[in-house]
């Protein structure tokens, strides 16, 4: 499990210190709330709801073997994670008091749930065990309510492919995905069903000349306007060291130096560079957050963009590990709004098996 923490938490790092005084909201207003994991004093995964300068923490989860990856539905009232059971990544669904929490699937490696609109139905990548699952994943739908499931895609010629990491976009009607059906593991964009897939954010350079080995795309992540795509992009931590068994630090460094969160419009147009990191989210109002190891410091710093430049998040205590984090929505008039006129919409999904 070491392996996959690694490749899929992102940079389980040990510590970071908290600054004397906490960052305030890039809109200069109210500090929002996430819920976090990261490790408690037994070193076990736990989800803990903050404010995103670190504080009013509160423990959510009493988890045994450790939750991650969590994900709270648009209408800010459930929360969706993974915990592991035995030797299972499972799915589990809460409140966002982390009450009533109840497991959605309980077999296999399921990794990066992702709410539709609705905020009932989900998305997640089921994967085969391996160094780098992404590349032997396939998307599934779930009705929480109901706990129908099934495959998302239903073209056999997409499922020759691998598909991961799944995002569906604020209004429901395209999914951001992973796949290597170009090759290697890149952005793609299509509709709910996987039709009119196409590319949106291929890089310059498909091959790291000096590390001999390819560039890759993973971790997509949509703006709230669904107007861009934020991912991560590099060369892959399984040609690392740690991974390859043979001791080479000059080209661990050369590899953690191409980690870049890159922007991308859903039209695959204006492509830009954020920054050093990974596992990128956007927050309630569009800014950008990114995550990379400090070695200064010894542990994760997260970055979020902001009208006046970068601040750091300090949500992860010192000396603790950490498995992603999700912003809780924006409940203000306008998103109140929007959040409505998706309840409504029709997410065009069948659960019926194909």
């Amino acid at each position: 499990m070491q392996i996959l923490e690694t490749l899929l938490i992102g940079f389980l790092a040990t510590s970071i210190a908290l600054p004397e005084e906490g960052p305030a909201s890039p809109s200069g207003t109210e500090l929002r709330e996430l819920i976090v994991s990261h490790t408690d004093e037994k070193g076990i995964l736990q989800l803990y709801r903050m404010k995103e300068d670190g504080s009013d923490r509160q423990q959510l989860s009493r988890s045994k073997r450790g939750c991650r990856m969590p994900a709270c539905s648009p209408d800010g009232k459930k929360l969706i994670y993974v915990q592991q059971v035995d030797n299972s990544l499972s799915l589990w669904i809460s409140g966002l008091d982390g009450k009533n929490a109840r497991s959605l699937i309980d077999e296999g490696m399921n990794l990066l749930p992702s709410w539709l609109p609705d905020s009932r139905h989900i998305v997640w990548m089921k994967a085969r065990p391996g160094k780098d699952p992404s590349r032997e994943s396939q998307i599934h739908l779930m009705n929480t309510e109901t706990g129908e499931s099934r495959r998302l895609f239903s073209d056999p010629e997409q499922l020759k492919f691998s598909n991961a990491m799944p995002v569906v976009s604020p209004k429901g009607d395209q999914i951001a995905f992973v796949s290597n059906r170009s090759g290697e593991m890149r952005i793609w964009v299509s509709a709910l069903d996987g039709s009119k897939a196409r590319l949106v954010s291929p890089p310059k350079v498909d091959f790291h000349k000096v590390i001999e080995a390819p560039i890759e795309q993973k971790v997509p992540a949509w703006s709230p306007d669904g107007r861009w795509i934020a991912h991560w992009e590099g060369v892959e931590m399984v040609h690392m060291s740690k991974f390859t068994g043979v001791p080479n630090p000059q080209r661990d460094r050369l590899i953690s130096e191409t980690f870049h969160v890159w922007v991308v419009g859903s039209d695959g147009k204006n492509r830009r560079k954020i920054g050093p990191g990974d596992d990128p989210t956007w927050s309630p109002d569009g800014f950008v957050t990114r995550a990379f190891p400090d070695p200064k410091r010894g542990g994760p710093k997260i970055m979020i963009e902001t009208k006046l430049g970068q601040k750091e998040l300090p949500i992860v205590p010192g000396r603790r590990s950490w498995g992603r984090f999700t912003w809780l929505p924006d409940r203000s008039e306008k998103s109140e709004s929007v959040q409505d006129n998706a309840d409504q919409a029709d997410p065009a999904v069948d659960l019926k098996a194909k």
